[in-house]
């Protein structure tokens, strides 16, 4: 059985109602594409940005929590940011020590809501995958509970209640846009949906992990560059999400810098929604014409994370 094979849809249902009292039933919000200057198409916009810590991550983050054992050292993550603050706020929420590690190029709005929820925060490395690193090293010092960002089956579960929450949402939905960095969101969701609907991802040109992990065949290393770095560029995506993305993802589109602040601005200027850019990343797919619906197709864009400060965009 590949590893895939164990974040299943009667997993994810059977989570769904544990870490509900711990999380948002998160809106949707219908647009028109006419109102940010495009062809008139009616868009589904679920928006995880306005969950608990600014992300959708909250939802593997108290998975992680709740089906583990937390020793006496609490609980370690490394993270671009949102990872790091939901790890945070549910290890507040649930009485645990918290300690995250991230990387230098993480934002402040980020850091601060990581220190806004209790936890030690340590800031070193140019890259995600040297927090990582540095958080491995904490957690067999101490002994604390790594909990990963995205190769770790409770994140993988927690993320897919997302899944289940948009097919709740939107039932006539032909088509979901995603965007991934290391694939735990998308994994999640495509293991619910399990090829009941079409799922896209969506990436940064700097940092095309699921890109260049379906070209290969397997997870490889990717350049982890560009504006959404901090969220979006892992260096790979991981090894439990890439069999259920080979089976259920349908393909992996690019977006450039531009496109996804574009984006970003279009969000916050026409419907007044906050974005970071990774947040923004599935929308830009829509708004830059990289993705062109058939005509009578019913699209949905999942809005994943809000923590950026709109006065810088």
């Amino acid at each position: 059985m590949s590893q895939g094979n164990t974040v299943t849809r009667e997993r994810i249902a059977a989570m769904e109602p544990r870490i509900r009292p711990y999380i948002r039933h998160t809106p949707v919000l219908r647009v028109d594409m006419a109102d940010f200057d495009r062809a008139p198409l009616a868009v589904d916009l679920k928006l995880e940005c306005l969950q608990h810590s600014g992300s959708f991550k909250a939802r593997g983050a108290f998975t992680n929590l709740l089906e583990r054992a937390v020793p006496k050292a609490g609980v370690v993550a490394a993270s671009g940011g949102n990872h790091g603050a939901a790890v945070a706020y549910a290890a507040m929420r649930l009485g645990h020590k918290a300690t995250i590690f991230v990387p230098e190029v993480s934002p402040a709005a980020k850091l601060e809501r990581i220190r806004g929820y209790g936890a030690e925060l340590i800031v070193g490395g140019a890259r995600y995958a040297e927090a990582l690193a540095a958080s491995e090293r904490f957690a067999e010092e101490t002994g604390a509970l790594q909990i990963h960002a995205f190769n770790q089956e409770e994140t993988l579960v927690g993320q897919g209640t997302l899944g289940l929450e948009i097919e709740s949402d939107l039932p006539q939905i032909d088509t979901l846009l995603v965007a991934v960095g290391g694939g735990g969101l998308i994994g999640g969701i495509a293991a619910w949906f399990a090829g009941r609907i079409r799922i896209i991802a969506v990436e940064p040109e700097g940092a095309p992990t699921l890109h260049r992990a379906f070209e290969a065949g397997h997870p490889v290393d990717a350049p982890a560059e560009g504006i959404a770095a901090d969220s979006l560029a892992p260096k790979r995506v991981g090894e439990m999400m890439f069999p259920i993305a080979e089976a259920f993802v349908e393909r992996s589109i690019l977006v450039s810098d531009d496109d996804i602040i574009a984006a970003q601005k279009a969000l916050w200027n026409r419907v007044r929604i906050i974005s970071e850019p990774g947040g923004a990343a599935a929308f830009a797919a829509v708004l830059s014409g990289r993705y062109v619906p058939a005509p009578g197709e019913q699209v949905a864009v999942l809005v994943c994370g809000a923590n950026a400060n709109p006065a810088t965009f």
